[in-house]
């Protein structure tokens, strides 16, 4: 695997980053995944926008412009012989002594990674499961990408393989939140539910496309707090982030769902495929 730090391409196997910095020692870095289309990265802007609230938030200095980083994306693509891959773009706060001193951050560490794209058909599907892991509250008002991962990691320790599955967190007042890796969204009576970013979900970059492109399609968007009752009784669910896409769910526990097949999924689903391959 090549990846790109501060200013140099490097080996995955090379990378060094010091116990000092302080995404290591408190948790405080962030990051963004996405994919590219034609080596295109699909809303770049939304995934910039994110990243850039949380680390003006917590006084991290970014000091690359967003073509610099476009460009690196793009050559990192070329030494893998021009395919299309997945990335992470991550951001720490850098080295400082042991402490809560610093009062801004103006030398982060900034790593690109890039690996290979799974081989996976879109449209196949997945089953889901509800977590008994709840999902925690986020540090501040909206939740952020950040270092602080333990939460997903307790809920994935719950399923045998993501690859295959998706675990479904509730709130700790028993609402839906969202899923391991994954927003969620559900179907009843041809309206589209999705939780509100109030239950403290990640504002997901697909999840805001989705709800976009079905107001759009004039399909009717609901946000709000749902409990596990609300989504038993749906015919559809899927679950979306930046590198799977729309990703149908064919059954959650025991209750049949219609996967692939489900009307609105697959509009959506076909609109997505769409955009991202016009560019």
């Amino acid at each position: 695997m090549q990846c790109w730090m501060n200013g140099s391409y490097t080996a995955a196997q090379d990378l060094r980053i010091s116990p000092f910095d302080h995404g290591f020692l408190y948790g405080l870095g962030f990051f963004e995944t996405f994919r590219t289309y034609e080596g295109q990265v699909f809303e770049w802007n939304a995934h910039m926008e994110r990243l850039q609230q949380a680390l003006s938030q917590y006084r991290i200095h970014f000091t690359y412009p967003e073509n610099v980083l476009l460009e690196i994306v793009q050559q990192l693509n070329e030494q893998a012989g021009g395919q299309d891959g997945y990335f992470r773009l991550n951001v720490s706060a850098g080295e400082h002594n042991i402490g809560l001193q610093p009062t801004e951050y103006a030398q982060p560490n900034v790593i690109i990674f890039r690996k290979e794209l799974q081989d996976t058909p879109r449209g196949t599907e997945k089953t889901a499961q509800w977590l008994t892991t709840p999902r925690n509250s986020p540090e501040q008002g909206l939740r952020v990408k950040s270092h602080h991962y333990g939460n997903n990691v307790l809920g994935r320790f719950e399923l045998p393989s993501l690859a295959q599955q998706e675990g479904f967190f509730l709130t700790e007042t028993g609402y839906v939140a969202e899923g391991v890796t994954s927003n969620v969204f559900w179907v009843k009576n041809d309206i589209l539910y999705t939780p509100s970013l109030e239950t403290g979900i990640l504002p997901g970059v697909i999840r805001a496309w989705v709800i976009k492109k079905a107001v759009a399609l004039g399909i009717e968007v609901r946000e709000g707090f749902y409990t596990k009752e609300d989504l038993r009784q749906s015919t559809e669910c899927f679950i979306t982030n930046s590198v799977q896409e729309l990703v149908p769910i064919i059954n959650l526990e025991n209750q049949q769902l219609l996967g692939n097949k489900g009307p609105v999924y697959s509009c959506l689903h076909d609109a997505f495929v769409q955009e991202v391959e016009q560019g």
